[in-house]
């Protein structure tokens, strides 16, 4: 996810859909499917009620797979009628997200630059400027991940704190101002841990946040910093169910586990695997599609 910069040029899909939640679908299906970096994707409603959907690419896209994907979505009709154009260079970032409102979430809100004189005295505000909807606050997922931390934070107090596969840094920048802790952030993508350490630097969290690239518990700061008491972790289905294992190794009796980024039917999968390491599930949150997970660690070896 990328800080807003002016681009040389851009790759445009566009098209309309005929109601919101088409709207959302196609959006949660192309931005699970395009990494960090790679698309800005946002969709509008216009008066006469459908919606418009606009991806904004750095690199030409694979025009099968984008029709494949909106076709799954949507229909093999509204596939048919994508346009694909290129446009002169413009903040495309910054385009992308002007239309975004403030997303609350507990005590949480997460918000733009153009919206962070509207943050209530009584919140605690995350700013974020980020290329795709993942991380903006706008996505079921992260605000499902904030939901679970602000209901973790009511009654605990963890001392070591771990955001995996941290994107924006929305989860590590939250869990660092609302505990006032270190926090230790990581990511497989170079560019993701970049933009991490950006908006927790603009966040003024930036002494509590250690962003590392790493993939997996790979990286020696994962021992040095852990056992962890919270896991944040917003990825996928299928990364999480293979971390399983290495996580629980990490982990301290007791630790509590927040896991999205899951289609809700892949959800009892990735329950499955985390039990079968002594991690039982607490709550589950289902917010547009998508679950957000909260287990607790049984074991206390």
């Amino acid at each position: 996810m990328m800080t807003s910069v002016l681009t040389p040029a851009t790759h445009r899909v566009n098209f309309a859909v005929g109601n919101e939640h088409s709207a959302k679908r196609v959006v949660d299906v192309l931005t699970e499917t395009f990494f960090e970096g790679q698309a800005a994707i946002a969709a509008f409603e216009r008066p006469d009620g459908r919606w418009d959907v606009t991806a904004h690419f750095a690199e030409t896209p694979d025009q099968a797979l984008v029709r494949e994907l909106v076709a799954d979505a949507a229909g093999a009709e509204i596939a048919q009628t994508i346009a694909f154009d290129t446009v002169e260079a413009k903040d495309w970032v910054k385009a992308s997200l002007e239309d975004l409102v403030p997303v609350p979430a507990g005590r949480f809100i997460v918000h733009g630059q153009h919206d962070r004189l509207r943050v209530p005295l009584n919140k605690i505000g995350i700013e974020i400027e980020a290329a795709l909807a993942f991380g903006t606050g706008h996505h079921g997922t992260t605000r499902g991940c904030l939901l679970l931390l602000d209901h973790v934070l009511k009654a605990y107090y963890p001392r070591r704190v771990l955001d995996l596969g941290t994107g924006t840094g929305v989860l590590a920048i939250a869990a660092a101002k609302a505990l006032h802790r270190p926090v230790l952030a990581s990511d497989i993508d170079p560019a993701s841990v970049r933009v991490a350490r950006e908006n927790a630097r603009l966040n003024e969290t930036g002494n509590w946040v250690q962003t590392i690239c790493a993939t997996g518990f790979s990286a020696p700061q994962f021992a040095e910093h852990g056992p962890f008491d919270l896991v944040l972790a917003n990825i996928l289905a299928n990364p999480l169910r293979q971390l399983a294992t290495p996580m629980a190794r990490h982990l301290a009796p007791s630790a509590l586990v927040i896991l999205s980024g899951l289609l809700t039917h892949q959800a009892g999968g990735v329950i499955a695997a985390y039990r079968a390491r002594g991690l039982v599930p607490v709550r589950h949150l289902r917010i547009e599609g998508w679950s957000s997970l909260l287990l607790r660690n049984t074991r206390q070896d």
